[in-house]
């Protein structure tokens, strides 16, 4: 089993600052019918839910045992001690014994995908830890997710999020020229379903697996806008997601957000800082607002591009190892820096964050970021099937774990709503324009 990218991010898509519909404003769901039965489905089906997570051991030892099925050797580090037998005998009895009730008992007569309860099992042990962030990944998922970090994959270009308070799955942004701009696709649609599928109690990445397909396929989303339910169709496509956009602003201030962390951002970075050089900036706002995170490689190559040579994070595993990643100082920034923030820039965005923050090479402004201290390494297997474990704490130059915190800016200043609603006045960019000018000044 080979470790591959290491990333940190608060969800597998884009977030942005603006504000969703408060909780109030969602229809109620209907209640689905209820069904009653003998007490031994009851029993059945608990016993099957508990004993999913048991499930999946299966898969680990079988990969742990059998020749040549993972590759890179064995996925247990030196000095790691061995738990409780897993896979034990009452285990395997329980096990066999729940799949024969399912053959028996189950009420539907057409097969039960004998692929889809071992993916059901290996999903159970992963969902045991607790983790938000861990993961198993089917090949039809680890694909998708490989889509994502690279920044081109197909679907309908829109990025999606879900709001701690809402619990639903929402647009947050649309990508210029996609297939969801051509379909009139708005920030703030509520997904309500797709192809007809319910999202209610989804995560936003079950609900982008839904969205996702083949080029030129379509799919049907039932959206909720200004508290009406609306179906849209739209045709997949291939998107090349732009993690970063810049603009020159008056007085040389340069303007550039950076969405996510992905493969390409780096490249794109580049680019946008070189045009905004050549077009006479001054002094730049970096808006790192509602950027969930991702690619460590990537937030690791960006602050190699703006801050002095030395360390600008470091993780610890639970074996006390520390990995150091650096900067080498040659493309240190030396023009006026104001980093903006809120409480959605999360994971890579606040490593860049909090580097520039020790570093004093940039003011933060606008509210506590979101707090996500941890890193997540996928390990892929030879059936291309991956999981995704938190691994490690990460720190800022200055040692601080800031998970569960945040990073608190050095000017606190809240997003106004009402302002953009009403005429798109953007009060935390308007403030940090003020900043930048005068420190040119």
């Amino acid at each position: 089993m080979d470790g591959e990218e290491e990333f940190l991010m608060m969800q597998d898509t884009e977030q942005t600052q603006m504000t969703p519909p408060a909780p109030e404003q969602l229809p109620e769901q209907p209640e689905g019918n209820k069904k009653s039965g003998p007490s031994f489905f009851a029993g059945f089906a608990i016993g099957l839910a508990a004993a999913t997570a048991i499930c999946i051991a299966v898969f680990l030892i079988w990969y742990r045992v059998a020749p040549g099925k993972v590759s890179g050797g064995s996925a247990v580090p030196a000095g790691a001690q061995g738990g409780e037998e897993l896979l034990n005998p009452e285990a395997i009895n329980k096990l066999n014994e729940l799949n024969e009730a399912i053959d028996a008992y189950y009420y539907k007569d057409s097969e039960v995908d004998i692929e889809a309860r071992r993916n059901g099992m290996y999903d159970g042990l992963i969902s045991s830890l607790g983790d938000p962030y861990a993961a198993y990944y089917t090949a039809e998922d680890r694909q998708a997710q490989l889509e994502q970090l690279s920044g081109v994959y197909y679907g309908i270009g829109a990025y999606v999020t879900m709001h701690q308070d809402v619990r639903r799955v929402y647009i947050s942004g649309v990508i210029p020229d996609s297939p969801a701009e051509a379909a009139a696709i708005r920030e703030n649609d509520i997904i309500w379903a797709v192809d007809g599928t319910s999202t209610e109690g989804m995560e936003t990445e079950d609900v982008v697996l839904l969205i996702r397909g083949p080029e030129g396929t379509k799919v049907t989303l039932t959206l909720l806008r200004d508290n009406e339910e609306i179906e849209i169709t739209v045709t997949r496509g291939k998107v090349e997601s732009p993690t970063v956009t810049h603009e020159m602003m008056e007085d040389g201030i340069g303007y550039l957000q950076i969405r996510e962390f992905d493969d390409i951002t780096t490249s794109q970075f580049d680019k946008a800082m070189q045009e905004l050089y050549a077009e006479g900036m001054r002094g730049l706002v970096l808006d790192l607002r509602s950027n969930p995170g991702g690619s460590l490689k990537a937030v690791v190559e960006i602050c190699n591009l703006l801050l002095p040579e030395g360390e600008v994070v470091y993780t610890l595993d639970k074996y006390g190892n520390r990995e150091s990643y650096t900067s080498d100082g040659t493309h240190e920034i030396q023009i006026p820096l104001v980093v903006l923030v809120n409480g959605n820039s999360a994971s890579a965005s606040e490593i860049l964050a909090g580097a520039i923050k020790d570093y004093e090479k940039g003011t933060l402004l606008g509210t506590t970021t979101y707090g996500k201290g941890i890193v997540q390494r996928i390990f892929d297997f030879d059936d291309d099937t991956g999981v995704k474990l938190t691994v490690s704490d990460y720190y800022t130059p200055k040692g601080n774990n800031i998970h569960g915190v945040g990073i608190e800016p050095d000017v606190v200043l809240e997003f106004d709503p009402d302002a953009y609603e009403k005429d798109e006045t953007d009060n935390q960019l308007e403030e940090a324009k003020t900043l930048v000018l005068d420190m040119i000044q």
